[in-house]
């Protein structure tokens, strides 16, 4: 029995690693309060929100309860009343400021200093839509509009998602030892204080095997620290809803790639004294495609130009290990002693999702003989 069970939980991790490749990138349905609390979790997140527009009398900001969040409409038009918003989280701090992914948020260019990481928030809008109350309850209508439901009793259907065992939610509220999430479609809300067991079935929370089970849950809606719960009273089995057609709406966009940058160098930038015979070595922040190097390495002796006379640039060659990010630059000849080598990576160098490279230059001294 344990074999087996071992054996389909290896299966279904398999399964979910599969889909995970071909899958669209994810939206998460959630409150403009969780954005503020869980800002690191949503940075570079496809979310969807509901609020109301309000010129707060320096930018435009997206209000969701008592807390509000700016915007970046990127030519979408505004409209009022409650909407529902698509869009994707960039927290500012955590970019820099040549970043291009801020090239739709001005206002960016006005911080200084650069905020530290969770200060700015900002939510780059794709699409808008009017949204309606929601009069009943639903892990959808939980998600996006909590204060709807806040004290009440209600009963939802989801699937049994463990503890968290696929990060559909920020954090944890630790009620207790059971705790478990609830999914259903793009949508997820805790249930606390409820094993997740019945008549003929327990559930694990620990164990992805056991994920997947229909659920309807008992108990009463509570939001703290961006958090929605339930803290289910009763639960049974259930048949998977029919859910409706999304024919109409467009999957999440793919998010802008993060460019890659190079982080390390052997030598130094303005190293003095290097040995003539030295190798470059040069790591990214990210993978490379290998075939983008091609004619953008570039190596000189600085301040000689070519000509009548002209010191001729090293002859080199390089290879990219794709295990440590790295390229190395190996030289034919010691380089001319007392020189200044100039190594340029230019514009063109990609990753290897295709973002680009900022383009980087080191210079170093060659020692004497």
């Amino acid at each position: 029995m344990g074999a087996s069970r071992a054996l389909a939980a290896a299966v279904l991790v398999l399964v979910a690693s599969g889909d995970a490749a071909t899958q669209a990138p994810v939206r998460r349905l959630t409150t403009v309060a969780a954005l503020r609390e869980y800002p690191s979790y949503f940075h570079l997140q496809n979310v969807l929100v509901q609020g109301e527009f309000v010129d707060n009398g320096a930018q435009i900001v997206l209000r969701g309860g008592a807390r509000d969040i700016p915007v970046a409409l990127n030519d979408v038009p505004a409209t009022s009343g409650l909407v529902e918003v698509r869009g994707h989280v960039i927290d500012v701090g955590r970019l820099e400021p040549a970043d291009p992914r801020l090239a739709g948020y001005p206002a960016a260019r006005e911080f200084d200093p650069w905020p530290r990481p969770g200060e700015e928030l900002v939510l780059q809008v794709t699409s808008i839509a009017p949204a309606p109350l929601a009069t009943s309850p639903s892990v959808r209508a939980l998600a996006l509009q909590p204060w709807r439901f806040e004290g009440q009793k209600v009963t939802i259907v989801g699937q049994f998602r463990g503890r968290n065992l696929f990060g559909d939610l920020p954090s944890a509220p630790a009620k207790s030892r059971y705790d478990f999430v609830l999914r259903s479609a793009d949508a997820a809300v805790w249930v606390t204080d409820l094993r997740p067991r019945g008549r003929d079935f327990e559930l694990s929370v620990d164990a992805r095997v056991d994920t997947g089970r229909w659920l309807q849950v008992n108990g009463t809606v509570s939001l703290e620290r961006g958090l929605v719960t339930v803290a289910g009273t009763t639960l049974a089995t259930a048949e998977a809803p029919e859910m409706p057609r999304g024919d109409d709406e467009a999957p999440p966009p793919a998010l802008p790639a993060e460019p890659g940058e190079v982080v390390f160098s052997s030598p130094t930038e303005g190293e003095v004294d290097v040995p003539a015979g030295s190798r470059v070595r040069v790591q990214f922040s990210r993978g490379l495609n290998p075939a983008s190097l091609t004619d953008r390495v570039r190596v000189t002796y600085a301040g000689s130009a070519l000509g009548s006379g002209a010191l001729p640039p090293p002859q080199f060659t390089f290879a990219y290990e794709a295990g440590t990010r790295a390229l190395e630059i190996r030289f034919a000849a010691p380089l001319e002693a007392f020189r200044t080598v100039r190594i340029e990576l230019v514009d063109g160098i990609q990753t290897f999702d295709g973002a680009p490279v900022r383009p980087w230059t080191l210079t170093f001294s060659v020692a004497g003989n």
